[in-house]
């Protein structure tokens, strides 16, 4: 709870603040990896932090958090800080990292804010942040805990068992634990941070969504090779997973997880809606591929929107486990057609005249912008909010917007 003092100086102190959070956090990132570089080894995605990305969620996820506590300061905002605990779970955060954060934190404001931030201000902003990191410390623990590691040590061995090309830029790794030992239990949806070692000795990681049913022994994930852009360099760690990993090699995986994933047996009836684009269709051929082997009769929407067919990475095996479910039906939509899928859409995706499910729990997954397109129109369908899980390849970009 944020006491009334605080809460009343930090609405008071909230515009200027988060007016200033992006030279606040350009300064705190610069700060930190000046002085403890060995954040950057294995904790941080140099990518996500030349495009800005994590500077970004950074900033929106304390600007949110702060805006809900004056909205009502007695209720944290749950879905916001579950997503950024399995975010910080599967990188292998532990409680001391937020002390180390603070610092450099509030550093920063104070040089960006100068002589705004009176002993009042920052009390008040101490207050919030506090408990913000209480908050994702308590959910950490109890995801290591279920997860069955201690804090921080999320880390095995897998041996890649088989190397799959889907698409041009895309490829499928088979994986099975290295050490002989029983694989993590995993949810249907989830994602997994490999590990890899770059040429300049440094470690990089990134998330991917398993792509298959994440029961036994194995596990996969297919990887887009990530290609750069005026904003942001080539994707170091799927250009190194393409170019260099071949069957028989290791990798470095967490344990699995994500806070959208396929519920319980329990909840068998409720209808499924999987609306994806592009590579982001990888969680739902997991999802897809869970229900087949439960045998699963509840209704399934498959709707997936790509550049082609040769383009849809999974494509056949989609195609293969919707004709297994006796519920399910699939549309896709293509921006240039191909013979391989006759009774596709052209262009992108429009839900116009698409019958949905009604009481359906929809998982969603693509670029951003399709992501907000798909879900306004879900709403105006009359599918509520609290019913369109979405999934973001990345740094939560969207998490303090309207649109989350």
């Amino acid at each position: 709870m944020l006491s009334a003092e605080s809460a009343a100086m930090v609405r008071a102190t909230l515009p200027a603040v988060a007016g200033a959070l992006d030279e606040i956090t350009t300064r705190f990132y610069g700060a930190m990896f000046r002085d403890r570089p060995e954040l950057l080894d294995g904790m941080f995605n140099r990518g996500n932090q030349a495009s800005g990305a994590q500077r970004r969620a950074l900033a929106g996820s304390i600007a949110g958090f702060a805006t809900a506590l004056l909205d009502d300061p007695d209720t944290r905002p749950d879905a916001l800080l579950d997503r950024i605990a399995h975010k910080h779970a599967a990188v292998g955060v532990t409680d001391d990292q937020y002390t180390i954060v603070h610092k450099y934190l509030f550093g920063a404001i104070a040089e960006v804010l100068g002589d705004a931030v009176t002993p009042e201000v920052a009390a008040a902003w101490d207050e919030v942040y506090w408990l913000m990191a209480g908050a994702l410390i308590g959910r950490e623990a109890r995801l290591y805990q279920d997860a069955g590691v201690e804090p921080g040590k999320v880390w095995r061995p897998w041996t890649v068992v088989e190397r799959r090309t889907e698409t041009p830029d895309v490829v499928s790794f088979v994986l099975r634990p290295a050490d002989g030992e029983p694989a993590p239990q995993a949810r249907a949806g989830q994602y997994v941070s490999v590990r890899v070692l770059m040429a300049d000795g440094v470690h990089q990681l990134r998330q991917y969504s398993l792509s298959s049913d994440p029961r036994g022994q194995l596990r996969r994930i297919t990887v887009k090779r990530v290609a750069g852009t005026a904003d942001a360099p080539n994707g170091e760690v799927s250009t190194l997973l393409h170019d260099q990993i071949h069957e028989g090699d290791e990798l470095t995986l967490s344990a699995p997880f994500g806070d959208v994933f396929l519920d319980d047996p329990a909840d068998a009836t409720t209808a499924v809606i999987l609306v994806s684009a592009g590579i982001g269709g990888t969680p739902m051929t997991s999802i897809l591929a869970h229900l087949t082997a439960l045998g699963s009769t509840r209704p399934v929407l498959v709707l997936h929107a790509d550049r082609s067919p040769a383009d849809h990475a999974l494509r056949t095996e989609t195609s293969r486990l919707v004709e297994q479910l006796p519920g399910a039906r699939a549309v896709f939509w293509y921006e240039h057609p191909g013979a391989e899928e006759p009774g596709s859409r052209e262009g992108l995706m429009n839900l116009d005249g698409i019958e949905l499910p009604e009481s359906a729990t929809v998982f969603l997954c693509g670029p951003l912008p399709f992501m907000r397109d798909v879900r306004a129109h879900l709403l105006g369908a009359g599918i509520p909010a609290q019913r369109i899980r979405y999934e973001v390849f990345g740094p939560d970009l969207w998490l303090p917007g309207p649109a989350a």
